[in-house]
């Protein structure tokens, strides 16, 4: 029986991945649930597995094509596979003799399945056969298989020779190293130049007096600690307060689909995460229903599993709102970009002291500096500024949040 691999649902908003690396080739032999190659998108890389037993019947598309849900991938053929042997179809011991015996003979490494072209070809240019990976049935090694050795072997040899010439040529003070993208990298790139395209992004920016809840953090840290087990980040304040003011200006909480406004009436809040590939954005599911300590814990965890590369598809998926810190790197005012469908995100940054006037006097205070970018398209500028106010009076009265005021 073959079995058709297609490109899996993609995260909303991506509409196509890049094939990344191929693990298998055609005629290798694979398990159930065994990774036969990686998907990249702007979002996650996805792991691909085998559904069976089998064999790598046919790859339908290569290392760098561009592909969208329902792609078919690949081709496995269980028709080898011991458990697609029915018992019936099973007479004697030894009718399974002979096939064990071949699955063994075609691991043996001292065999090399060859093509003759592909055998002279590396025998002229003495190239150790021993390197090269066939992409032939069974493992076989054709003449492209050889051909594309030499040539990643030459093209690794030029490089290393110019990189040696640069460190070596002390005259020159032009030395250039060129890094080749990952996939994912372009991928993300393409799709932020989608996201400028198909959307009218505006920012509102305000300032937030965090004193009151830096109060809060240290007046209770310990206490909380203790019988949580995990800190009071600032990241809870801000889930609730923009839960809150979602609430009251519902339009924010939506998207947009072809002539219609899709309100959401739950608050699913992606939360930005950096990682060594580029940033995603985890979901936190029914942040309203959310304790303190639960959302705390929750985005801790999203956090390691997106930097240990363990974060799923599905934990991507579903955001009605984003929020983003560029204060962790420093930042102290940006414009954050839309995560499409959604139609606004909130960009938290660095906390410094600043002097402002209040009650007449001047004082030292933390301040922040917020920002909300927003779709044009669908909300007004008096809507956002709006809706970024409630964000910053909650935040310098965070009691607000415990009486729903």
């Amino acid at each position: 029986m073959l079995y058709e691999i297609k490109v899996p649902d993609l995260a909303e908003s991506t509409v196509e991945a890049t094939v990344g690396t191929w693990l298998k080739k055609k005629g290798d032999v694979v398990q159930q649930g065994e990774v036969l190659l990686e998907l990249d998108t702007d979002k996650v890389s996805l792991e691909v597995s085998s559904p069976c037993n089998g064999f790598i019947s046919k790859i339908n598309k290569p290392e760098g094509d561009i592909v969208s849900a329902g792609e078919l991938l690949v081709i496995v053929d269980d028709s080898s596979s011991d458990e697609t042997i029915s018992e019936t179809e099973i007479t004697t011991n030894d009718q399974l003799t002979p096939q064990v015996d071949q699955s063994l003979q075609k691991k043996n490494p001292q065999e090399i399945s060859i093509t003759p072209v592909a055998k002279k070809m590396a025998e002229k240019q003495q190239i150790d056969l021993k390197k090269i990976e066939g992409s032939g049935p069974d493992g076989k090694i054709l003449k492209t298989d050889v051909e594309d050795y030499r040539n990643n072997l030459s093209s690794g040899q030029e490089s290393s020779d110019l990189r040696n010439n640069n460190v070596n040529d002390s005259s020159s003070n032009k030395l250039e190293e060129r890094i080749r993208l990952s996939r994912r990298r372009i991928t993300i790139a393409k799709r932020l130049k989608e996201v400028q395209s198909e959307t009218v992004m505006t920012t509102t920016f305000n300032e937030v007096d965090l004193g009151a809840v830096i109060d809060i953090r240290k007046k209770y840290q310990d206490q909380f600690i203790e019988k949580h087990g995990v800190k009071i980040g600032f990241m809870s304040f801000f889930v609730k307060a923009s839960v809150n003011a979602l609430q009251n200006f519902p339009n924010m909480n939506a998207e947009l689909f072809e002539d219609e406004l899709i309100v959401k009436k739950y608050y699913d809040i992606g939360i930005a995460v950096s990682t060594e590939e580029g940033l995603v954005v985890p979901v936190l599911r029914q942040a309203n229903k959310k304790t303190t300590a639960e959302i705390e814990k929750e985005i801790a965890e999203l956090a390691t599993k997106s930097r240990n590369k363990k974060i799923t598809l599905e934990e991507l998926q579903g955001g009605t709102f984003s929020i983003t810190n560029g204060g962790v790197f420093g930042s102290l005012m940006s414009t954050p970009l839309l995560n499409p469908p959604q139609v606004a995100i909130l960009g938290m940054h660095r906390i410094q002291e600043k002097p402002l006037a209040i009650n007449g006097e001047v004082v030292i205070r933390p301040v922040m500096m917020l920002a909300v970018t927003y779709d044009h398209r669908i909300i007004d500028g008096a809507m956002a500024v709006q809706f970024l106010v409630r964000i910053k009076n909650l935040l310098e009265d965070p009691h607000q949040l415990l009486i729903d005021a």
